[in-house]
């Protein structure tokens, strides 16, 4: 079905991890794409930890939430669980330090992140489901039905998901991010879509566009520019396990 150019588009964010500069010119780029077409915005988590502006990036994403009610998804991603849990107990600590959590709290006075920015991140969905795909930070059990998915899969997940994904049709097409792509290009196959181009490890970040006609993505966008591809063009690229 060709796409309808009056239908709502949803950009799909891969993860940022305190990129502010890349989320900024992606962000206009998805807003010159859309131009006057409504669209929705799916962001699929790791906000924070590595890159240089993980706090300016939460405030990025509430603004936005504010500005545009029931139009931008902000999904939990594991950096944000393991950051939760630190605040939480001591003894979690130790893993989020150990997975560059210290860039974070260089960004608050107090070694503590904001009360309120430690609210929204608690509060944040794992999974969204339009209809046509379900997002989700890493991946899913494929043994499990999406409606049963356990927190910590959708968080953590690599293998077997990323090898056997195309083998399970769940009737939803699966975005996610979570697994770094060298190659700086999204790894699309025939019922996944992996978005996480390494924004903080020198790549691009990226953003898939869909609309309401079919759930597989109409193309890409990233800080970088357009690209668009076709799935033939891009299954089996770039993954990683």
């Amino acid at each position: 079905m060709p796409p309808d150019a009056k239908s709502p588009l949803t950009f799909a964010v891969g993860d940022i991890h305190g990129c502010l500069d890349k989320l900024n010119r992606l962000m206009a780029a998805c807003e010159a794409h859309a131009g006057a077409r409504p669209a929705r915005y799916v962001f699929l988590g790791d906000y924070i930890d590595r890159g240089p502006q993980s706090r300016s990036v939460i405030e990025f994403l509430i603004g936005r939430q504010a500005a545009q009610p029931g139009t931008i998804v902000c999904l939990r991603g594991n950096h944000e669980q393991m950051a939760i849990d630190a605040h939480a107990s001591e003894h979690a600590v130790p893993l989020w330090l150990a997975n560059n959590g210290a860039s974070t709290l260089r960004n608050y006075s107090g070694g503590r992140i904001a009360p309120e920015h430690l609210d929204w991140l608690s509060a944040l969905p794992f999974c969204h489901d339009d209809g046509l795909r379900f997002f989700v930070h890493a991946g899913v059990d494929l043994d499990v039905p999406l409606a049963e998915q356990e927190p910590e899969v959708m968080l953590w997940m690599r293998e077997p998901f990323l090898t056997y994904c195309d083998e399970v049709d769940y009737g939803r097409f699966i975005v996610h991010g979570h697994t770094p792509l060298p190659t700086g290009v999204p790894d699309l196959r025939q019922r996944r879509l992996n978005l996480d181009t390494a924004a903080v490890m020198g790549g691009p970040l990226s953003a898939a566009v869909f609309d309401d006609t079919q759930a597989q993505p109409l193309g890409f966008l990233s800080d970088r520019g357009t690209k668009a591809m076709s799935m033939t063009q891009t299954i089996g690229r770039g993954g990683v396990p």
